[in-house]
């Protein structure tokens, strides 16, 4: 779906009606010279469509974003943080606490998203909009703002819960039960599946699948296993979605609509439509814009013998290390994921020789990561720079080295206008039909239907085979564990704003920090299972003896 131009002068009165929970203030203080009031302007179906249009933008300021990685991503098993990393009180849990940025612009930013579904909820009965139409945008306002509360109340816990439109400050906050948020997710969720449409035109636009999806994801973190795999089966049999052959095919820039997408959060081609900047309605400046994910997960390669920056190689911001444990999950010599998913090897591109080591020519290695022990009597034979396993981690798995690792490619994207331009184009998978697989898979597990869940896990493991290995790739029954499951989607989803939320479903996020991210484990302590409540909205409220910091921070 785009967001065009247009909608951006006129959004700012979307945020003046969604004002912010952390903030005794108003959002905005602009004076409204068009006269135009939100009063009149959602009373027309065009004026209408920009409020819808506001409530499916805010989920960009989590998918394909630093924060959302931040926390989606790290404080696991899979990533320690690279030399760059902006928040490492998230990725290691060292001093985290409630002035994190990350915390209190997603707080901050998914209540004014909640604000506009409960403001369009309330007010499509005087859109001008068909009988029809009204339910299909009443559906997708209770889609959102399940998928809004589904991130908070798992990234808060018992947090405000509110179903009606606020036009003014707030000065007290409730605390509502994670039991009770979930009931309204799943009531909402249930409503847009019986009246969503079945497919779109509009891509980004919310459908009945991908509302089943979303809600078979919930069920599942729920303990609800019977209903999320009959779900997730009804999502991978009815709707003609189906897995690509090659798992390297999702990745490519040319190919983002294809088959497996379930939902996706979409960037528009033209840059413009992204939001990188609208000083009237996002002030903190470029906290929109499109896709980062290409910047974060690639290491400081520009100053190497024999490379320059490129826009194949892109723009190392450098953020995110992958653990050493993430790398020994592939046997790349049948599993195509690693190679489709990392870069081991950059190829000389500087033009100038006299700045190449001797010998070397472009198009040739330049450097190398290998992440097995390569012989000094092997890298002396060699040109090119060498890092192996002994040169990055320890013994124990901990990082020696934050600049140089192989690094994840999946969000690459060599469509940008220039080597330094920060924005990419990429869509943003939020569900992908692997994913359904894979929960059926993994209820069926806590069922004790193990043979079932060994298909659905054959069926991804055997897409994923190098040519000539789908049954070395193929698992029995007595090989699924919740453990195996667990390796699976990591193989499957490393980067893709998952893993906090998998590890914290199945309780192994204490466990596998102690085995696999010595960084993480040393600061990890039971209550960071829920981040801290933001400190500007604590010092906002008036109830505060009523609403309170989570425990375990000051």
């Amino acid at each position: 779906m785009k967001f065009p131009t247009k909608y951006k002068a006129i959004l700012f009165l979307t945020v003046l009606l969604a004002t912010n929970l952390t903030s005794c203030k108003k959002v905005l203080d602009e004076e409204n010279l068009s006269g135009i009031t939100d009063e009149t302007l959602y009373t027309t179906p065009k004026g209408f469509e920009t409020l819808v249009n506001a409530a499916y933008s805010y989920q960009r300021w989590w998918y394909g974003k630093e924060r959302g990685f931040n926390m989606g991503e790290t404080g696991t098993d899979l990533w320690t943080n690279g030399a760059g990393d902006v928040y490492p009180d998230l990725t290691t849990y060292q001093n985290l606490q409630a002035t994190n940025g990350a915390l209190q612009e997603v707080w901050s930013n998914f209540y004014k998203a909640i604000n506009v579904c409960n403001a369009g909820i309330a007010r499509v009965g005087n859109s001008g909009m068909d009988e029809a139409l009204q339910v299909q945008r009443t559906a997708e306002f209770r889609f959102l703002r399940a998928f809004y509360y589904y991130h908070i109340v798992e990234t808060w816990g018992d947090i405000h819960l509110t179903t009606e439109e606020t036009k003014g400050v707030i000065t007290e906050a409730n605390k509502t039960s994670v039991e009770n948020i979930y009931t309204l997710i799943i009531d909402d969720l249930k409503f847009a599946i019986e009246n969503l449409a079945p497919t779109t035109t509009e891509y980004g636009r919310v459908t009945t699948p991908a509302a089943e999806a979303f809600l078979a994801r919930i069920y599942l973190t729920r303990g609800m296993n019977d209903e999320a795999a009959s779900l997730a089966k009804k999502v991978i049999d009815n709707y003609g979605f189906s897995l690509l052959p090659n798992y390297a095919d999702l990745w490519k820039m040319d190919n983002q609509q294809n088959s497996e997408v379930v939902y996706a959060v979409n960037y528009s081609a033209n840059l413009n439509d992204n939001d990188k900047q609208d000083d009237n309605v996002y002030p903190d400046g470029d906290n929109r814009g499109s896709n980062s994910a290409h910047l974060l997960f690639i290491m400081k390669y520009d100053d190497q013998p024999g490379l320059i920056r490129s826009l194949e190689y892109g723009r190392p911001f450098n953020r995110y290390q992958p653990s050493r444990y993430l790398l020994y999950l592939f046997n790349e010599q049948i599993d195509s994921r690693f190679d489709a998913s990392f870069q081991q090897v950059w190829l000389c591109n500087q033009p100038n020789a006299s700045s190449r080591p001797p010998g070397m020519n472009v198009g040739d290695t330049a450097v190398f990561i290998s992440k097995y022990a390569v012989p000094a009597a092997e890298r002396a034979t060699k040109n090119y720079t060498i890092y192996d396993d002994n040169d990055i981690y320890n013994t124990d798995g901990s990082s020696k080295n934050r600049l140089r690792y192989i690094s994840m490619k999946k969000f690459m994207d060599n469509t940008r206008s220039s080597v330094n331009e920060a924005q990419s184009v990429r869509n943003a998978f939020v569900i992908r039909l692997a994913e359904m697989y894979l929960i059926v898979a993994e209820a069926d597990f806590k069922l004790g239907n193990t043979i079932e869940a060994a298909t659905y896990l054959n069926a991804i493991r055997e897409r994923a085979a190098n040519e000539g290995h789908k049954q070395e790739m193929d698992i029995l029954a007595s090989d699924v564990t919740l453990d195996f499951i667990l390796e699976e989607r990591a193989r499957e989803f490393a980067g893709e704003q998952l893993r906090w939320f998998d590890l914290k479903r199945t309780g192994k996020l204490k466990e596998n920090l102690q085995k696999y991210n010595p960084h993480a484990n040393t600061y990890f302590r039971d209550y960071h299972l829920l981040r801290p409540i933001p400190q500007n909205q604590l010092d906002a409220v008036t109830n505060k003896s009523e609403f309170t910091q989570n425990p375990g921070y000051q």
